[in-house]
């Protein structure tokens, strides 16, 4: 399947691809284009819109699109996903809904990879990914340990 969102990726159209691959379809193919373009493109290539304003896998009240997405494929059962989600809806919003410092970290991890010169959406995903793995990791480990809030809650 395709899935279509906007191009210039940072946290939550990092996080979604990689939310999306490991878990919702091995072999999505993702598209990169222009924000006003995105709707035109997802019904011209048929892919699946997210992360863009007023579609089903988007933001929803202060909940971001990786929540979207763990809701809509029923992904709760794995809590390290939730814990993931709240991490990732930290540093992609303003961190009012669950506060969840390691937010701020992700966030800025986020920002310095747009820095690093990479020729594309694409090249930043591939590369980013494996923050994301080791951000799951961390939440299976923190859930594991009984701290389903992560390491860091206060």
């Amino acid at each position: 399947m395709r899935w279509i969102t906007r191009e210039k990726v940072k946290v939550d159209r990092v996080a979604c691809p990689w939310l999306i691959k490991k878990f919702v379809d091995n072999d999505a193919e993702f598209v990169f284009v222009p924000g006003d373009k995105v709707m035109s493109e997802a019904k011209r290539l048929d892919a699946i819109p997210y992360d863009v304003p007023n579609v089903e896998l988007g933001h929803h009240g202060k909940e971001c699109s990786f929540e979207a997405i763990i809701k809509k494929y029923k992904l709760e059962g794995d809590p390290a996903l939730v814990l993931l989600g709240k991490i990732v809806n930290g540093a992609d919003t303003d961190n009012t809904l669950w506060n969840q410092a390691e937010g701020a970290g992700l966030n800025a991890i986020a920002e310095g990879f747009r820095h690093l010169g990479y020729k594309d959406d694409h090249e930043l995903n591939a590369a980013e990914w494996i923050v994301y793995d080791a951000l799951y990791a961390y939440c299976q480990e923190m859930i594991q340990r009984g701290q389903p809030r992560g390491a860091f809650a206060k």
